[in-house]
């Protein structure tokens, strides 16, 4: 089959088709045929290396994936072979013609969903509603979504929007994209420093923070009494070692950061969560954002637009 190798990590260019064995399931497994793969923000930091040493030269990134069950493993019914699926990965192997992946972290696709759609929603929207519900967040109260020009922030405006924020707020890099999100349910958009026109300043209850890097003390500053914010991603890098001064500066505002990873789900909550989105996205009340689908050797030029900010939703590959 052919798959992405990361041969050396840094620039995209350290990544390249390569041929290999097709993958076997093995016990409680399942055998995917992909027919769309996601690319996530995740699989951009790690292609850098700035997720530490843990992950080997020539590893297959992707994280999910979208596809027909073609072969199972010991323990899974056979009666799975020929389902359109969705598929987690864990955190590599899915840039491939064929992927493996625990049966626990399949979903079956919704009727009128394809592919494209539910790599562009699956991780994402699941990502941002439990997020939210983490903060927790009510209806009612004002939402900042920090990065909303990527899926979880698209999906995360969309969720706040219909669950009954009062507002919607969403920093971007530019007027377009921000009537864009408008259009998706954002009522505030507001510069990357958080700062609305006229360099007016707001508090928040909630903050969902995809982008995570230097500026995180600053986002804190930006809480409402009581106000929570959750971490979901650090694609500007890790917060400053010591963010927490910020919290500990208003002690007396009750203020809270919290991060979140969907590895801290049981995967069956994960799954019933997604069904449900993916429901809700056939019925068209979620609207999957792509930016472009690329064949799988464009892998390498996809991260490049991911690298340079350009990229309004998902990019999916297609073997």
């Amino acid at each position: 089959m052919r798959a992405i190798a990361i041969q050396e990590f840094g620039d995209p260019g350290g990544m390249a088709v390569v041929d290999l064995p097709a993958p076997e399931p093995g016990a409680g497994q399942v055998l995917i045929e992909t027919e769309a793969i996601g690319v996530g923000g995740v699989d951009a930091v790690i292609r850098r290396g700035t997720l530490g040493s843990g992950y080997p030269r020539g590893m297959i990134p992707g994280s999910e994936v979208a596809g027909t069950i073609i072969g199972v493993g010991a323990g899974v019914a056979p009666s799975w072979i020929g389902q359109h699926v969705w598929a987690f990965t864990g955190t590599a192997g899915g840039y491939g013609e064929l992927v493996v992946a625990e049966a626990v972290d399949v979903t079956p696709l919704s009727a009128g969903l394809s592919p494209v759609d539910a790599v562009t929603i699956g991780s994402a929207a699941t990502v941002a509603r439990f997020a939210l519900a983490r903060a927790p967040f009510a209806s009612g109260e004002s939402v900042l979504i920090r990065g909303a020009a990527g899926s979880i922030g698209i999906a995360a405006v969309e969720l706040a929007a219909r669950g009954g924020a009062s507002v919607v707020a969403v920093t971007t890099s530019s007027a377009e994209r921000g009537r864009r999100l408008a259009a998706l349910g954002a009522t505030d958009v507001l510069d990357r420093s958080g700062n609305g026109s006229g360099g007016i300043v707001r508090r928040f209850d909630v903050i969902v923070d995809i982008v995570g890097g230097d500026a995180v003390p600053t986002f804190i500053d930006r809480l409402a009494p009581n106000g929570r914010m959750v971490l979901v991603g650090a694609v500007a890098g890790f917060p400053p070692a010591d963010f927490g001064m910020r919290l500990l500066q208003s002690f007396q505002e009750s203020r809270s950061v919290a991060t979140f990873s969907l590895a801290s789900i049981a995967p069956s909550t994960r799954s019933s969560a997604r069904t449900q989105l993916f429901e809700a996205t056939a019925r068209r009340e979620l609207h999957p954002v792509v930016h472009a689908i690329m064949p799988l050797e464009r892998a390498a030029e996809a991260h490049r637009l991911m690298d340079e900010g350009t990229v309004f939703g998902r990019i999916v590959l297609t073997p």
